[in-house]
């Protein structure tokens, strides 16, 4: 049995969790605090019931019945209702689990094992009678019980719901203290048959696993309950505090009893050597199957040898969850009891193993099994597309790229495709979503809730460095920023040229008179605190840093973090550094990928709350950014999902073959998943032959060129007819980045209507953009151009309109206003403007 005892609290914010030992508790109904009560819910091991207090409407019944099917998924457990209306409920919710609270003489309808809840003024031979010999729960309750009440209701195997507020730990209590001790409460309960009075208990931890057996009596239950930790009588001793000496101490969780109320169950967690004065887990022995693997998997997270399988799995993301996947496909495919045993304890083995690389115990996946089981709306139980039918093998095996031999793009002539093999072509390398979002949320989870420490400990893990703080603060010392004089001349330009083409884009507030004494205005404001994510992986990108940080600074924006991975030897490249003291920047945050982008989003102990994040990255960083943004709790915005670099270049017999070739190359360098694409106008084979020559000399002659083998093998050369043609296949395709390298190239730039930016002409290399020439490199990828501009000056801005309404302007636009506020059924709306217009005489 649980404690003989429901704690009522008035809402969750008044939860008291001296209370929590007595395992439930029971909150008041209110439709505005579902969210609340659902997610104390899902925090806590207690039982949660809910007390539905006031009457209910036939208006307001529908929206209680979404609300209780939300709660009872949610894994609430009981619902008190008045007896009419749990009867139309339970007509409505099969299934639903309600506490009939109802008068004496209306029990005798009710089926025999439902709860119900009586008045504590009802006879004590009838509540005693209601409990059936214990097949039912009766739960009494009363605003003016007193103690003698409350103990003898108990004693007669009832449960009585009391305000919180009654109730005390503590039982030496002043004569001036009206509350009820926990302790007497529970002890009205208890009998035994022993001689010296004490009560045999038996000492378990949260996972039910038996630790030892002891003894109580009334003054260690009442001292336990007191302390919240484990205290119980020793028949030689007197009270023994459990742990007082040997360190061995205990924090009492719960208390339950047996059916016959004679046996206790202390429910704690045991620290330090164990229960068993042999400095072992338990008296009984050592634990056995799902306990034991994750006892024996939590030590192995931390000791495992270096290059033990175990230590692999723990490393390696992609080896686990493929194991993970491999055992489950077996475990499908078994057939008889052994193998399906057999396959089923891998399956469990790997599962264990994710549990604890991301610090989830049994009890956690318990507790979520529990939850599943309250639910009472039933799932159609389909599986998700693609498990009801099998996949072809060679579809999850990435296409294999020779690591010798001629680079060279795919080939395609329009004229003679099918519109599959076209769309095939410009179809962008697969980003496999569902998989890098579970990848990704558990970092953002750890940052966000373990702070600077997961910080330092994901960098350690995916940069390989270990550093004593995640933060390079400014100022920023000057032996971190030297460079040689040619490329802080390169640099110092490019920041002139970006500062000057994002300073023209600034604009004035717009003031618009729509109607005489109606002045509408809207005027830009910079966006306060902002995170620029600077690259690195395989390659540094100090130039992320300038074109993130100078639009930033023109646009006023007060506090401006970086962050970029550090090297190995724990530096930063002194190029990002230079432009973040040239852009005055407040920090550098020392990470990269999923983490940095969590770090800036919820903020750390030295890491500022970010408002706005910016920047590109690989499909992690994206990830990760459009999960923050996602969720409303980090209220952090960003500037667009800017994923893996891309191109398209449109060429024509007048290209010259070496400048399409390097600009291809230029993005092919960048990683394997970025893709580069050729659109050949009217060009013979003889034209073309002279593009592929080139791309593959070059490549050969680049430091880069394995990345640039894998990059080019999914890109693809098209040949087309006209340049309109090219054109409408590039405007579908979206692209990142569009060179015209044609004849007359200013002369198409009006056709363009899709693309992040625009190089026009033979001597616009893509490169001078990423760079020196003003605009700005940080642009949308993946088709995201049909959507999203480039970052500009007015990304690290927002805007505000306002209104000025006179005397005049309200006579001008009043009764519309007020119209179409009746046509929307909102009064309040216009009585806002009627009573206005009635001070003035308007009406």
């Amino acid at each position: 049995m649980t404690f003989p005892l429901l704690p009522a609290y008035a809402s969750v914010a008044e939860f008291d969790n001296s209370l929590s030992l007595v395992g439930k508790a029971v909150f008041p109904y209110a439709a505005d605090q579902l969210h609340n009560l659902i997610k104390f819910t899902q925090s806590t091991e207690l039982q949660v019931n809910v007390q539905v207090e006031s009457s209910v409407t036939e208006d307001q019944f529908e929206e209680l019945i979404d609300n209780l099917l939300k709660l009872y998924n949610n894994g609430i457990n009981e619902v008190i209702l008045d007896l009419d209306l749990a009867e139309k409920v339970v007509q409505r919710i099969p299934g639903a689990r309600v506490i009939y609270r109802t008068l004496v003489d209306k029990v005798a309808s009710l089926p025999a094992n439902a709860s119900i809840a009586v008045p504590f003024s009802s006879p004590l031979g009838d509540l005693k009678s209601f409990t059936n010999g214990g097949s039912r729960t009766v739960y009494a309750f009363s605003e003016t019980a007193k103690l003698v009440d409350v103990t003898s209701t108990v004693a007669s195997g009832i449960i009585p719901i009391i305000d919180a507020r009654q109730l005390t730990t503590e039982y030496e209590l002043p004569e001036d203290v009206k509350k009820f001790p926990v302790s007497e409460i529970l002890l009205a309960s208890l009998t035994t048959d022993r001689p010296d009075g004490l009560f045999t208990t038996l000492v378990a931890d949260s996972s039910n696993y038996s630790l030892g057996l002891v003894y109580s009596s009334k003054k260690s239950i009442a001292e336990a309950i007191r302390t919240q930790t484990g205290v119980y009588q020793s028949r030689r001793h007197g009270l023994w505090y459990k742990g007082a000496t040997s360190g061995a101490t205990q924090k009492l969780l719960g208390i339950e009893l047996d059916c016959d109320g004679d046996c206790l169950k202390f429910v704690v967690e045991q620290t330090g050597v164990g229960f068993c004065h042999l400095e072992r887990t338990s008296c009984f022995g050592q634990s056995k199957g799902l306990r034991a693997m994750e006892a024996t998997l939590w030590d192995r997270k931390s000791n495992a040898p270096e290059g033990s399988y175990t230590k692999r799995l723990f490393d390696d993301e992609v080896l686990l969850n493929a194991k993970v996947r491999e055992e489950a496909d077996e475990l499908a495919e078994a057939k008889s009891k052994e193998d399906i045993a057999w396959e089923c304890a891998d399956l469990f083995y790997f599962a264990l193993v994710r549990c604890a690389k991301y610090g989830v115990t049994l009890d956690e996946v318990e507790r979520n099994l529990d939850m599943k089981s309250l639910k009472v709306t039933r799932r159609k139980g389909d599986a998700k597309p693609g498990y009801t039918k099998e996949q072809p093998k060679e579809e999850s095996k990435p296409k294999e790229v020779p690591s010798e031999g001629r680079i060279e793009l795919c080939k395609i002539d329009v004229s003679k495709a099918s519109s599959q093999e076209i769309e095939d072509a410009l179809r962008r390398p697969i980003q496999k979503t569902e998989q890098i979002m579970e990848l990704v949320k558990p970092i953002v989870d750890n940052v966000r809730q373990n702070g600077d420490k997961a910080l330092l400990e994901l960098t350690a893990k995916f940069d390989g460095v270990a550093l004593k703080t995640p933060v390079l603060e400014a100022p920023f010392p000057e032996e971190l920023m030297q460079l040689p004089d040619n490329v802080k001349r390169a640099i110092d330009l490019s920041i002139d040229n970006v500062r000057k083409f994002h300073e023209a884009q600034l604009t004035e507030t717009l003031q618009v008179e729509t109607c005489p004494g109606v002045v509408c205005s809207r005027f830009a404001r910079p966006i306060e605190k902002v995170g620029l994510y600077i690259p690195g992986g395989t390659a540094i990108l100090p130039s992320t840093s300038l074109m993130l940080g100078v639009p930033a600074k023109v646009a006023g924006c007060k506090e401006i973090v970086f962050a970029s991975p550090p090297k190995k030897d724990g530096t930063l490249t002194p190029e990002v550094i230079y432009v973040a003291h040239k852009v005055g920047a407040k920090c550098i945050v020392l990470a990269g990928g999923a983490q940095a982008v969590a770090a800036m989003a919820y903020g750390t102990e030295t890491v500022s709350k970010c408002d706005k994040i910016f920047g590109p990255g690989n499909q992690f960083v994206t990830a990760a950014k459009m999960m923050v943004q996602n969720d409303t709790s980090a209220l952090c915005s960003i500037d667009m999902p800017a994923g893996p670099s891309e191109v398209l270049v449109i060429a024509d017999k007048y290209a010259d073959p070496d400048f399409v070739a390097s600009d291809l190359l230029s993005q092919a360098e960048h990683g394997i998943d970025s893709q580069v694409i050729l659109l050949a106008v009217d060009m013979t084979d003889k034209e073309l032959a002279r593009i592929e020559d080139a791309v593959h000399n070059q490549a050969v002659q680049l430091p880069r060129v394995e990345i640039v083998r894998k990059c080019i093998a999914h890109s693809t050369t098209l040949s087309v007819a006209t340049y309109e043609q090219a054109l409408k296949m590039s405007n579908q395709y979206a692209p990142e980045h569009l060179i015209l390298q044609i004849e007359n190239a200013s002369s198409y730039v009006d056709q363009v209507q899709h693309a992040g930016s625009v190089f026009v002409g033979a001597y616009s290399p893509e490169s001078c953009g990423d760079y020196s020439s003003g605009t700005n490199h940080t642009l949308p990828t993946y088709g995201y151009a049909r959507q999203y501009s480039g970052v500009n000056t007015a990304t690290f801005q927002k805007f505000i309109t306002s209104q000025d309404v006179t005397p005049e302007g309200l006579k001008h636009i009043g009764q519309a206003v007020m119209d179409l506020a009746a046509v929307e059924g909102l009064d309040a709306h216009r009585n806002a403007v009627k009573v206005r217009m009635e001070r003035l005489g308007l009406i």
